[in-house]
């Protein structure tokens, strides 16, 4: 069930691309909207789209998100590092009270694709990983090892 061969990643891309969808979809509901209530002559494109539902919901995304950190920058290793974690937590994932151990045991599928020694101490112990040196994410969010 823990298997990392059948657990698929949602990239930063992805993520981003969802909030994206869903602020294009509020865009065009409000166009729907103007489109009904205007005058045909008068329609512009101007006066038609308004890109604030856009702008808002990357906004939530960069704001509210769990996923969402700053990234550390104390050197460029650590910069690294923070570019290849990996979190089981966040929408869709797992919460730090209902994890229990073995979802939080290093597992023998993750040989080549996580590294079992860097994970953080405390409640988020097994949780947050990083990608292991040679592995990498296919276009379909599965992690591969060479």
């Amino acid at each position: 069930i823990d298997h990392f061969g059948n657990r698929r990643l949602r990239t930063v891309g992805e993520l981003i691309q969802n909030q994206i969808r869903v602020g294009m979809s509020r865009m065009e509901r409000v166009v729907r909207e103007r489109m009904t209530t205007q005058d045909v002559e008068a329609i512009t494109p101007q006066t038609l789209i308004n890109i604030r539902p856009v702008v808002a919901a990357i906004k939530e995304f960069f704001g509210t998100s769990q996923l969402s950190q700053f990234m550390d920058q104390n050197n460029p290793l650590s910069g690294l590092t923070h570019k290849r974690r990996l979190s089981a937590l966040g929408p869709g994932g797992l919460s730090r009270e209902r994890a229990g151990l073995e979802v939080r045991d290093v597992h023998p599928s993750h040989y080549g694709r996580m590294c079992p020694i860097e994970t953080p101490e405390g409640p988020n112990i097994g949780l947050i990983g990083s990608l292991s040196v040679y592995a990498r994410v296919n276009p379909f969010g599965f992690i591969e090892t060479p």
